[in-house]
């Protein structure tokens, strides 16, 4: 565990992740397939999902890509994933990208992980711009964005191709160690 709060936990991906991370997948599909159609279509099926996590461990190791869970305190429940994601270690630059289980938004919990998660990329990662790229539409988005102090930089044109759309202009968000 990285961190514990009085409501929940951060965890790094770990092995035994498979089956609550398909539950998570299956109760969140709506709020998935827009924005994260990857991890909806490689989490479908319990045999999937340990694919996945096999996968994902592996470049949490090599430090390719970096997978979070979120739980509920003393829980094997997911209700959360943040993906500290398009590493590039010239430029010690990353991205964030995040969902959370319909039942436990609004609650702050993005909010914080994404404010723990960031000093632990600054410390531990020595990364030094952290990004998070949202559509305008994405209000609560926004707000983790703007809650953590990261600041908009700019709109990407085109930036983002979702399932069976044209493609979406987004919005950049920085953050850069103080």
């Amino acid at each position: 565990m990285l961190y514990n709060s009085t409501l929940f936990e951060i965890h790094t991906i770990s092995e035994k992740d498979a089956w609550s991370i398909c539950d998570f997948v299956a109760a969140n599909e709506d709020r998935l397939k827009r924005y994260f159609p990857l991890t909806l279509e490689q989490n479908l099926t319990p045999d999937l999902a340990q694919l996945f996590v096999t996968k994902k461990v592996k470049e949490y190791n090599a430090k390719k890509e970096f997978l979070f869970t979120l739980k509920p305190n003393n829980s094997k429940k997911i209700i959360g994933l943040i993906y500290l994601k398009a590493l590039n270690w010239n430029t010690k630059q990353g991205e964030f990208a995040y969902a959370i289980d319909y039942n436990f938004e609004s609650k702050g919990i993005i909010s914080k992980s994404i404010k723990f998660l960031s000093q632990y990329a600054f410390q531990e990662f020595k990364l030094e711009n952290l990004q998070i790229i949202v559509h305008h539409t994405n209000i609560t988005s926004i707000k983790v964005a703007e809650n953590c102090k990261f600041t908009w930089i700019k709109t990407l044109e085109k930036e983002y191709t979702p399932p069976g759309e044209k493609p979406l202009n987004m919005e950049l968000y920085q953050l850069k160690p103080k």
